[in-house]
């Protein structure tokens, strides 16, 4: 299972917000590439990148950021948060996004979502599928849709999706643990990969993520709040 640090961007900073709520954000660091090689000291390979000012603002804004970790770390990145526009999705690769998350536009214009995955092909497109109590929220969570998670994840694995980003919005930033069950439902109804996000608070929880049968966890807050040390995740990497 894939150990996938987040680091969430405003005004260029690294931040954690609750709930995907902007009026709590919590600035870490001024440095996100700082934080991106210390991820890459410990072994971890991976890391989502998250450009909350681009979510908000409907276009890609912290792509310098992105070019910054692609060029400085050998972290493989997806990138995702405001990417509308065939343009800023040229952008995110261009500036070394190694898969992107389409979220909002997926849920807002499937034919053009669909258009990417054969564009660019299932291996580069990650399907971001935030929800809360199971209805697909989208524009950084600001907007609710009648969108059952199960029925969107179905609908675009049809179409050839084959990794899958889910996030319970209700969990996030919480580090109260994460929807073990709503996750294990997702595993084995729609046999997707499956990249588990929000509210692991310990390396029990990450264990438990792995038992379920996601194919990668996304940790946020807790590392950042010290509640999982990234000795603990090199030792899980160097265990797995």
């Amino acid at each position: 299972m894939k150990i996938i640090p987040a680091i969430d961007i405003i005004d260029g900073k690294c931040v954690r917000l609750s709930k995907g709520d902007y009026d709590t954000k919590k600035i870490y660091n001024e440095n996100p590439l700082e934080v991106a090689k210390e991820f890459e000291n410990f072994g971890i390979k991976y890391l989502h990148l998250v450009d909350l000012d681009g979510a908000k603002s409907k276009h890609i804004v912290n792509q310098k950021v992105l070019e910054a970790i692609a060029k400085e770390t050998s972290l493989e990145i997806d990138f995702g948060g405001g990417l509308k526009t065939l343009e800023d999705i040229e952008i995110a690769f261009n500036s070394g996004a190694k898969q992107i998350t389409i979220g909002s536009i997926a849920v807002k214009d499937p034919a053009f979502c669909f258009d990417l995955i054969e564009k660019y092909g299932p291996d580069k497109i990650i399907l971001g599928a935030d929800c809360e109590n199971r209805k697909i929220k989208t524009s950084g969570w600001l907007e609710e849709s009648q969108l059952d998670v199960i029925d969107f994840i179905l609908k675009y694995k049809n179409k050839g999706i084959k990794n899958v980003i889910c996030t319970d919005i209700s969990k996030d930033g919480m580090l109260q643990g994460a929807s073990d069950e709503l996750y294990k439902e997702i595993v084995e109804k729609t046999a997707v990969q499956l990249i588990a996000s929000g509210g692991i608070s310990c390396i029990e929880d990450v264990e438990q993520m792995k038992k379920i049968g996601c194919s990668g966890t996304i940790i946020g807050k807790a590392i950042y709040e010290g509640k999982i040390s990234l000795q603990q995740l090199k030792n899980f990497i160097e265990n797995a």
